[in-house]
């Protein structure tokens, strides 16, 4: 409905007129279980009664709410019509008092797409399990209530449930008389409120701090998941990065975590990574691991789990006012995160992961058209519901990361103190954290501000050297460059690190300085003398964000030398930098494959190694030119498949590149070795094939032909879990049949009974790199149907449709047409339906011109 997508005009109007006192929100989930009768929604009793006050008596506004039916308003002990305030989405409110009292009994549904109050039944032992998910604007799917960050206020949250389960929520909860109350909160906003419900595995522990001043803290923690995953689910771990990180953030933040208890679940068909509601933290339970996997993965949970940490008070305790302002929460917590993994945890080599892989993520966001400023513009919630994106978060985190080295670690983290004290339970924007950290470093934030978070573009930063007659640096200097369309150049303070190759063959530093660039060309004087280097790293720690640039001779090195380089870290920068090279069209795509090849079997790092193989896939599938594609991937899964036997036995690489092999399997030779994998008739010396493993032999098997349903309904039975059937699900629809994707097709695009586990499963399947000509002739059919498509569907069913089908494997000029026939023909379409698009079709165009460059390299 168009009042669904409430604007930032409207919020704005809305918070001069109100503010809000409480919340009481009654909700009866009983019906979550047992049989379902009727055509309509499954629903649940859902009572608010919400006081606030109006700074303009006799005024008009409206409360939010999206729900089946509504069956009756009350405000200020008058009884309103609900078919004449209640339009699906808004409740008109007239004739407002000084003091209000609002009172809403509605049917809310439950919900198949992650949005709102979702309902998952589990197929393993017929469970059922609730949870909610609300951001940016997903609570009114569940209460009646002011959907808008700035209009905080306390909550009561009541909630009955079938017996034998327990409920949680923000506050702590107790039982009594059938029903589950719980405490009141500290005034937060609306999307940060949560209830989880059901029979779910839970586990507690404690955490105790005891300040200087003697005043001691003691937080519950607790952790839960299904009882099916119970058998994986490794709570120590979780309670252990818990602890150690609200050990982190009370060293550094001066200001003890405010909401209580600290629950954390792990659910089921969640729609993100995480989400920070205070009190009881949500996570998507694939950070339950059920086979073997690599350190990576570890780090990366923990480094959810701290971000998320993060959020309580950077997000929770201090809000952002409106959406424009995303990055004040996001940005932080992504920086705060790798911040205290590595400070923290056992996961010293964070700021590696960091480069390498949340880089790479905002370096792609930041050069599509939809790039904006890391504070932004959002006119409205399905603009906000985009800008979860690499700009808001990793580019922020980059950006802060820049901040840390321009004013200093102690100047940043006061600032953050005083922030927290003075804004605490409120809303901010911009302006009020640039004043305290101009009052903690004295340094001018304006002009920061204006070049890095208020404007958009990523600039180049690339090496000139000049050579004395004896050998040494007669002049260093940095070069900077910017996009056309993103012109500013930007003050970076960045370390330049000299490398040589010793004795050994060893690729090492052996000089390095600090400086500010500013300008288009930046001389770094204290360089100048220093032997001759055969690599130049403009950005050695990476201290800032843009793309690195090479030298002839710094490139010449890398391309004999790079797994001779042995910082890490400036290992991974080096292969970032390569990468956005291949993908700005400026080393050939299979160049860059030769690359992995060579070198990938000596990468120490395995997050940085699992990234090497996402790219170069990647470069084998959009970027290498299209006569050399088949024979660029064969060369791909014989490299794959030396290094895999080459691996230590047991080994995480082994495991990494067991993946990888699957993953770019692509002639029979491979086919028969992951299923004699399968069947057990070849073995590697420490390689588990353990489920998880299975699955992924499997797809691309099925994607070949070599697995057919028979086979793959075989291993749903050895695996016939929640997860199994996802798989299987993703599975089915890799096979390469007309029959199959038209069934695929259909069961996404032209119905809406499928979970929003299940529709992105079944996107993944259906899109085949190797089944091209198979689905060339949807093409067609996904620029007839996205409009509709967007129009009836959730938000997020209609992003995953319209991002995860898009033609992207029929990369030739024609699909680049009717793209732009699309656009222009659809200008009136819905602002953030036309960005999905827009994006889509930059990637495709960057995959051209990657491909023209890999062509002429006449390799």
């Amino acid at each position: 409905m168009p009042g669904e997508n409430l604007t930032r005009d409207e919020a704005r109007e809305r918070a001069a007129l109100l503010s809000v006192d409480g919340y009481e929100v009654s909700l009866d989930l009983r019906s979550a279980v047992g049989e379902h009768g009727g055509d309509g929604p499954r629903t649940f009793r859902s009572v608010t009664t919400v006081r606030f006050r109006c700074a303009e008596p006799g005024a008009s506004s409206f409360a939010d709410l999206i729900a089946p039916a509504v069956t009756a308003v009350s405000l200020n002990g008058r009884d309103l019509d609900p078919g004449e305030v209640f339009d699906g989405s808004r409740i008109l409110l007239e004739d407002l008092a000084a003091d209000n009292e609002l009172i809403v009994d509605a049917r809310c549904a439950y919900s198949r797409t992650g949005e709102g109050m979702h309902r998952f039944v589990d197929p393993e032992d017929g469970e059922v399990y609730l949870y909610t998910q609300y951001e940016p604007a997903d609570a009114r799917r569940v209460y009646a209530n002011f959907e808008q960050p700035d209009l905080k206020a306390p909550y009561r949250f009541e909630v009955r449930a079938p017996e034998g389960w327990t409920v949680w929520s923000n506050g702590a909860g107790e039982l009594a008389d059938g029903v589950w109350r719980f405490a009141e909160t500290k005034p937060i906003s609306t999307y940060i409120t949560c209830v989880v419900a059901g029979p779910y595995h839970y586990v507690t522990d404690r955490y105790e701090r005891v300040f200087e001043d003697g005043t001691r803290l003691e937080i519950p923690l607790g952790a839960m998941c299904r009882k099916g995953l119970a058998p994986h689910f490794d709570a120590d771990d979780v309670f252990l990065v818990t602890k150690q990180g609200l050990d982190f953030f009370h060293d550094h933040f001066d200001y003890p975590y405010p909401f209580g208890k600290y629950d954390q679940a792990f659910v089921p068909e969640y729609n993100l990574g995480a989400m920070e509601n205070p009190g009881m933290v949500t996570f998507r339970e694939e950070f339950i691991f059920r086979g073997k996997v690599t350190r990576a993965s570890y780090e990366g949970r923990a480094n959810v789990i701290l971000h998320e940490m993060a959020h309580m008070w950077f997000g929770d305790l201090v809000t952002m006012e409106w959406w424009d302002d995303l990055w004040l929460k996001e940005s932080f917590a992504d920086f705060m995160g790798a911040f205290s993994l590595v400070g923290a945890t056992r996961f010293t080599d964070g700021w590696i992961t960091f480069a390498n892989r949340r880089k790479a993520w905002a370096y792609r966001a930041d050069q599509l058209p939809s790039t904006h400023p890391i504070t932004a513009d959002i006119r409205d919630l399905q603009d906000a519901k985009l800008n979860f994106d690499g700009i808001t978060y990793a580019k922020g985190a980059s950006v802060l990361k820049q901040l840390v080295a321009y004013v200093g670690q102690d100047a940043f983290l006061e600032g953050a103190r005083r922030y927290f004290k003075r804004h605490a339970y409120g809303n901010t924007r911009l302006g009020d954290l640039l004043s305290v950290l101009e009052e903690t470093s004295g340094r001018d934030m304006a002009a920061w501000s204006r070049a890095w978070l208020e404007t958009a573009g990523v600039n180049s930063l690339t090496p000139q050297v000049l050579l004395s007659e004896d050998g040494t640096v007669d002049e260093l200097a940095v070069v900077q460059e910017a996009a056309e369309s993103h012109p500013e150049l930007r003050p970076h303070r960045v370390a330049v690190g000299l490398y040589r190759r010793t004795d050994s063959g060893a690729l090492e530093r052996y000089a390095q300085a600090e400086t500010d660039v500013e300008g288009p060309r930046t001389v770094v004087a204290e360089l100048a003398g220093a032997e001759a280097p055969e690599l130049v790293l403009v950005n050695d720690e990476d201290l800032t964000y843009c793309k690195t640039r090479f030298d002839d001779t710094s490139l010449a090195t890398l391309r004999e030398a790079l797994g001779d380089l042995t910082d890490p870290l400036a290992r991974a920068l080096c292969w970032s930098a390569l990468w956005n090279m291949t993908r700005d069209a400026l080393l050939p795509a299979r160049d860059f494959i030769e690359l992995v090849l060579r070198f990938a079997g000596r990468e120490t790092d395995i997050g940085v190694l699992q990234m090497l193989h996402a790219w170069a896939e990647s470069a084998a599938v959009h970027y290498t030119a299209p006569e050399q594609r088949e024979q660029a991937g064969l060369r791909l899964a014989e490299g794959a498949a030396e290094q895999l036997r080459a691996a230590g036995e047991g080994s995480e690489q082994q495991l990494a590149w067991a993946r990888f092999y699957a993953h770019v399997a692509a002639a029979p030779v491979d086919f028969e070795l992951l299923g004699s994998l399968l069947d057990g008739t070849v073995t590697l010396p420490g390689l588990e094939v353990d489920q998880e493993l299975r699955w992924a032999f499997l797809e691309p098997l099925a994607a070949h032909g070599a697995a057919d349903e028979k086979r793959l309904d075989e291993e749903l039975a050895r695996d016939d879990t929640a997860s199994g059937r996802r798989h299987h699900v993703r599975c089915l629809a890799a096979r390469p049949s007309e029959a199959v994707k038209a069934q695929c097709w259909a069961q996404v695009v032209e119905s809406d009974a499928l979970s929003n586990a299940l529709v992105e499963a079944t996107i993944a399947g259906f899109a085949q790199s190797s089944q091209r000509e198979l689905i060339a002739p949807y093409a067609e059919k996904y620029f007839a149907a996205i409009e509709r498509v967007w129009t009836e569907r959730s938000i997020q069913i209609g992003m995953d449709v319209v991002r995860g089908l898009f033609p992207s494997y029929q990369d030739s000029q024609a699909t680049l047409d009717a793209t732009d026939a699309w656009l222009a023909s659809h200008e009136d379409a819905a602002p953030a339906l036309r960005r999905l698009v827009l994006e889509a079709r930059d990637d495709l165009a960057r995959a051209l011109r990657g491909q023209a460059c890999d062509a002429a390299s006449g390799v």
